[in-house]
């Protein structure tokens, strides 16, 4: 059975590419562009990963990470954060926040996908 993503971003591209390369890799793969639709959707589909922006309108990711934890519904999702925030920032806030790990905007697509298969099969 093929593994489930959440991708959430307010990016339309980011979005766009996540879900083609992803899709092509045999990923089953939801979409939310801001955080209240990210949890709405974890809830209801129960993702396997959730690749999830920090700055978003609405709540943060940060928030959508701790609110997915805290649900005992949610809270063994895997949850990735990819941010443009700053290597040093998102690297001290993704574990406060419950993340399983994080990876800063640009990004190279194997390095995403290595670390993907990692918290997926790992």
């Amino acid at each position: 059975m093929a593994h489930s993503i959440l991708v959430v971003d307010d990016d339309p591209e980011i979005v766009s590419l996540l879900s083609t390369r992803l899709g092509r890799r045999g990923y089953k793969i939801s979409t939310a562009s801001d955080g209240v639709k990210a949890i709405e959707i974890a809830k209801k589909e129960l993702p396997d990963l959730v690749l999830l922006d920090v700055m978003m309108p609405g709540k943060s990711g940060w928030e959508v990470a701790r609110a997915l934890k805290q649900d005992p519904v949610t809270q063994n999702v895997k949850i990735m954060m990819v941010s443009a925030i700053g290597e040093k920032t998102n690297e001290l806030t993704a574990p406060i926040y419950g993340a399983d790990a994080h990876i800063d905007k640009p990004f190279e697509f194997e390095k995403l996908e290595k670390m993907i298969i990692g918290l997926l099969e790992g």
